[in-house]
């Protein structure tokens, strides 16, 4: 599978800081020295509706992290998924009536052009779950012969207590585990599981669903977590640097992959940091495709909103901070916009140096973008209250913008 083209990012004078960032795991900053290639793995969608704000904030935040490790230099291996087939996606294109694999071609093309759109840099690799199953299978029938997994009326599920380091990804009591567990794709109340929280690696092929030559497994489709994993591994291998989602991965996905692998390398951790980015809500209540409470960036690119003000608007808060998207949030994001431009339009300005400096300090310091856009912020109400004489003051900006923040002025 192909990822999207990449925006060229300008480099800038000297170099930038390590990235010092929230990690779920430890609920602590962490400094994050990658060596010279850093490592990250980001989950990606479920393509059956693609892609709205609450996405494209969740992908802003790990594309600045992109842009801060490139600003020091660093190479970036960067992997992405794409959960290809799943429930939710049979789901809909049954209530559709679409093949579903035609479906989802054509949300996975959408989200490239939105992706494209807003400057989000592409992984290196870009990988669906369909693609990923001859890399799937062996590594359920690895878990199954270690005693990891087991069969449950032809469905093979992995055992949580396997793993010594289970829970130390999300920090959650039993309690909150099962709950989450109902709620987000898992089935703890289904008879004959050694513990309600052990997550499906390998289903059964059912009627009327698409299936797959399992080996000893038998034909069926991988579960969630195992396709992220698999796919992983080949690519980053064991203790990556950064595992990255929304908030609502902390679990079950990332725990119970972290877990699969720990168990598959007998390795800890999978990642040196977890780090998870808040929901976006509308009229009071979060972002979801079930709920259908959704702004598309499709939808916005097409009243012919410029996608650099719809980047603002994701840029103007932490990206662990829930928020809520509304009219004015974009609005303030478009007269940011306009201000910006007009002030880098201007053949001199008052010097940058300062400038780029506070920007890379509010980045570094656990992507504090809001702290970024203010630094400009400053800058631009200096150029317009009395200009300056540093020829080369906006040209800097500019690529300072581009750079660190991906929006092209």
């Amino acid at each position: 599978m192909h990822a999207w083209p990449a925006s060229e990012v300008p480099a800038l004078p000297d170099k930038g800081r390590d990235l010092r960032i929230h990690d779920t795991a430890t609920d602590g900053l962490v400094t994050l020295d990658p060596g010279p290639v850093a490592r990250i793995y980001v989950c990606g969608i479920t393509p059956y509706d693609a892609t709205h704000i609450g996405h494209a904030a969740t992908y802003n935040a790990f594309d600045l992290v992109q842009r801060v490790w490139l600003d020091t230099k660093r190479q970036v291996h960067y992997v992405q998924n794409v959960t290809d087939v799943d429930d939710p996606l049979l789901e809909r294109a049954q209530r559709d009536d679409i093949d579903w694999v035609a479906l989802a071609e054509k949300e996975t093309a959408l989200f490239r052009e939105d992706m494209t759109a807003l400057r989000m840099l592409p992984p290196r690799h870009y990988i669906g779950a369909v693609e990923a199953i001859p890399g799937i299978v062996p590594l359920v029938e690895r878990l199954r012969d270690a005693g990891a997994a087991y069969e449950l009326e032809g469905d093979i599920y992995f055992s949580v207590e396997s793993d010594p380091n289970f829970g130390k990804v999300s920090r959650l009591d039993v309690a909150a585990m099962r709950l989450l567990s109902a709620e987000r794709g898992g089935d703890p109340d289904r008879p004959g599981k050694k513990n309600p929280l052990d997550p499906m690696l390998w289903m059964a092929a059912r009627e009327g669903e698409p299936s797959w030559d399992g080996g000893s497994l038998g034909r069926g489709r991988p579960g969630w977590h195992i396709e992220c994993v698999a796919i992983a591994l080949d690519h980053l291998g064991m203790g990556f640097d950064i595992q990255g989602g929304g908030s609502d991965l902390a679990f079950p996905h990332h725990e119970m992959g972290a877990s699969h692998a720990q168990v598959l390398t007998g390795e800890f951790p999978m990642a040196k940091a977890y780090v998870h980015a808040g929901m976006v809500a509308l009229h009071g209540e979060k972002m979801s495709k079930s709920k259908g409470n959704l702004v598309f960036v499709s939808t916005l690119r097409r009243e012919g909103v410029d996608p650099a003000a719809i980047r603002l608007a994701l840029l103007a808060h932490h990206y662990r901070a829930d928020w809520e998207w509304t009219d004015q949030v974009l609005q303030d994001a478009l007269a940011r916009l306009d201000r910006w431009r007009a002030a880098v339009s201007r053949p001199d300005g008052p010097p940058a140096e300062t400038l780029v400096a506070q920007m890379r300090e509010a980045l570094a310091n656990d992507l504090d973008a809001p702290a970024a856009l203010a630094a400009v912020d400053r800058w631009t109400a200096l150029q317009q209250e009395r200009g300056g004489t540093d020829e080369g003051a906006p040209g800097v900006v500019s690529r300072a913008v581009d750079a660190l923040l991906g929006v092209a002025l």
